[in-house]
């Protein structure tokens, strides 16, 4: 009996661990052009994310340099900050996203 409460916790324990896959948080960001950029936050499991948090943050001090939400579209368009950044893409505790601009397509 112990041995299959053992086995059934763990298989318990591999679907939350799954589940939680399922559902990861991405953010992809695109330079328009020189100045505009462009990012799309969504889930791996297809779920769109509007509403969800995009901020633009100050690479040298972890300050806010433009707080933003993503729109119906799951996307925000902003102006490229002039000092070194980063893009924060936050759904909650444990679940945020960071974009260096070296991950962004177009740069």
């Amino acid at each position: 009996m112990k041995a299959i409460l053992q086995t059934a916790t763990a298989l318990l324990g591999l679907a939350v661990s799954v589940s939680a896959l399922a559902h990861a948080p991405f953010c992809e960001c695109t330079a328009l052009d020189a100045e505009t950029i462009r990012c799309v936050g969504g889930f791996t499991d297809g779920s769109d994310a509007p509403g969800v948090t995009l901020d633009v943050m100050s690479a040298a001090d972890n300050k806010m340099l433009m707080p933003g939400k993503l729109g119906a579209d799951s996307s925000l368009t902003f102006k490229r900050p002039t000092e070194d950044f980063y893009i924060l893409f936050d759904v909650g505790p444990g679940y945020q996203v960071e974009v260096e601009p070296s991950e962004i397509k177009g740069i």
